[in-house]
C-alpha cells in the first residue's frame, strides 16, 4: 500500500486502496512538487546493475542524494510499499505529436492544445524526457511539409519551460525533400533542434519494399488516390536522383558543429550502416532486417527499435520483429515511435518472456538513450549525483500501474 508522510517520520499518512489508481477528483488540491528534499522508502530500486531490493533513495534539490538498503529517514517520505522505482523513461523518437495535431487527414487542433495534453499523456506514461519528432518531407502528407513543421518546432520551443516533462525536438529529413535543407539550416543555427535524423521512405527500399507497400501504408492513412500516389512517387524518386548526397553532407556538418546527436532511419542492409560508421553517426533507427542490425552490432552503432513492435510482437510494416532481434543480441534503445503507452509495457514483455533481465531491460529505455544523446551525466537512470527523474511503478498484479512520476524531483503525475 503506498503511503506518504507530509509532516514528520514515521506515522506516515496512508493513501486508501480504493483511490491509488483513480485520477485525483475534481477539486482537489494541486500538487506543486515535492519539498527540496524527501525520501522513498521500501522500493525495488532498479539500477544499471540489478534491482535493489528494500531499498531507499534520498532526494535533495531536485537529484539523487543517496541510495541504500534499508531505510533512510528524512522529513518527507514516500513509502513505496514494495513497488518499483524506475528511471524515467527517455523518449529518443515520438511522433504523437503529429497525430495529436493532427488526428485525422486536413482535421487540425491548435498545437499548444496539442502539446500540452501529450505532455500530461507522457508523463503518466513514465516518459521524463521527450523528443518530440517532427517530419520534414514535403513530398509527402499530412503536417510534413517545411513550413509548417518548422513552426511548430519553434512553437513546442516556446512552450518548453512549461511542460512537465523535459521537452526535446527530434527532427527528421526526408533526403528527397530538398527544399527543406534551408528551413533545417535555419533551425540548427537556432539552437531548436536537439537530434537529427535522416530518412529515405522511397519505395524500392527501406520501410517500403516495392511501390505496393508505399501505396498501402500511405494511401489509406492519407487517403490519396492512386494518382495522387504515383504523383508523390515520381516526385521521390526524381529528388533522390538529384542534389541528396550533398544536402546531407551540408546538414551532418552543421550538426556536428552545434553539437547535435544524428541517426539514420529504416537502414536496410550492410551497405548502409558501413556508410553510417564512416559519416560517424551512431543511431541506426528501426532497421528493417537482421542483416542491417547484425552489422551495427559489429560496428558499435546503437540500434533503437520500436516499444510497440515488441509489445505487439511484430512490426507494423511486417518487417523485423524487435523481440527477435533483441533475443540475438541486437537491440540497444527502445523507443515509442507512435505509441508513448508502450515504453513501460515493452520493458516489463522483454523480461516476462525471459529475454532480458528487468534492469537491462530498463536500460534500453533510460541509460542507452540517453547516452546515445549525450545527456547521461545528468538523467537516464538511478544512480547519485543524478537528476530525480524517476517512476513508481505498482506491478503487483502482473499489470503495471504508474503511481507517481518525478521530473528533478519534482512530481509531475500520481494517482491518488
Amino acid at each position: 500500500m503506498l503511503t506518504e508522510n507530509f509532516d514528520t517520520y514515521p506515522g506516515p499518512v496512508t493513501i486508501p486502496p480504493d483511490r491509488m489508481q483513480r485520477p485525483c477528483a475534481a477539486g482537489s488540491p494541486k500538487r506543486k512538487g515535492l519539498p527540496h528534499g524527501f525520501v522513498i522508502r521500501n522500493a525495488q530500486v532498479v539500477t544499471p546493475e540489478g534491482v535493489r531490493e528494500n531499498a531507499s533513495l534520498q532526494v535533495e534539490d531536485g537529484r539523487i542524494a543517496e541510495i541504500r538498503e534499508g531505510t533512510i529517514p528524512g522529513i518527507r517520505v514516500i513509502d513505496a510499499s514494495g513497488n518499483y522505482l524506475f528511471p524515467g523513461f527517455v523518449d529518443l523518437h515520438s511522433d504523437a505529436i503529429e497525430k495529436g495535431i493532427e488526428p485525422r487527414p486536413n482535421t487540425f487542433f491548435p498545437v499548444d492544445i496539442a502539446v500540452y495534453e501529450l505532455d500530461k499523456k507522457i508523463a503518466s506514461c513514465g516518459i521524463t524526457t521527450m523528443y518530440h519528432s517532427l517530419s520534414f518531407a514535403e513530398l509527402e502528407v499530412g503536417l510534413r511539409n517545411n513550413n509548417t513543421a518548422a513552426g511548430i518546432i519553434r512553437q513546442i520551443n516556446g512552450l518548453a519551460g512549461k511542460l512537465k516533462v523535459n521537452t526535446k525536438i527530434h527532427a527528421r529529413f526526408e533526403i528527397t525533400d530538398l527544399g527543406a535543407v534551408p528551413f533545417l539550416e535555419g533551425l540548427i543555427r537556432d539552437g531548436q533542434i536537439d537530434l537529427f535524423s535522416f530518412m529515405d521512405h522511397s519505395p524500392g527500399q527501406g520501410q517500403f519494399g516495392d511501390i505496393i507497400a508505399f501505396k498501402n501504408y500511405y494511401g489509406p492513412v492519407y487517403a490519396k488516390t492512386d494518382a495522387e500516389m504515383d504523383e508523390i512517387i515520381e516526385r521521390k524518386l526524381q529528388a533522390k536522383n538529384d542534389n541528396s548526397p550533398r544536402s546531407i553532407a551540408l546538414l551532418i556538418d552543421l550538426c556536428r558543429q552545434h553539437g547535435i546527436a544524428i541517426a539514420s532511419h529504416d537502414d536496410d542492409s550492410r551497405e548502409k550502416i558501413t556508410w553510417l560508421k564512416e559519416m560517424n553517426i551512431g543511431v541506426t533507427e528501426f532497421p528493417v532486417n537482421i542483416e542491417a542490425v547484425r552489422a551495427a552490432r559489429e560496428l558499435g552503432i546503437d540500434v533503437c527499435l520500436g516499444s510497440p513492435n515488441v509489445v505487439r510482437g511484430l512490426s507494423q510494416a511486417r518487417n523485423l520483429s524487435a523481440r527477435e532481434a533483441i533475443s540475438r543480441g541486437y537491440g540497444d534503445i527502445l523507443c515509442s515511435d507512435y505509441s508513448p503507452m508502450t515504453m513501460l509495457h515493452a520493458v516489463l514483455t522483454l523480461e516476462r518472456l525471459g529475454i532480458l533481465p528487468l534492469h537491462e531491460a530498463m536500460k534500453m529505455v533510460s541509460l542507452t538513450p540517453a547516452r546515445a544523446v549525450g545527456i547521461a551525466d545528468h538523467t537516464g537512470s538511478l544512480e547519485v549525483g543524478k537528476e530525480a527523474d524517476m517512476v513508481l511503478v505498482d506491478y503487483s498484479d502482473d499489470f503495471p500501474r504508474v503511481l507517481k512520476t518525478f521530473v528533478a524531483g519534482r512530481e509531475v503525475f500520481a494517482t491518488c
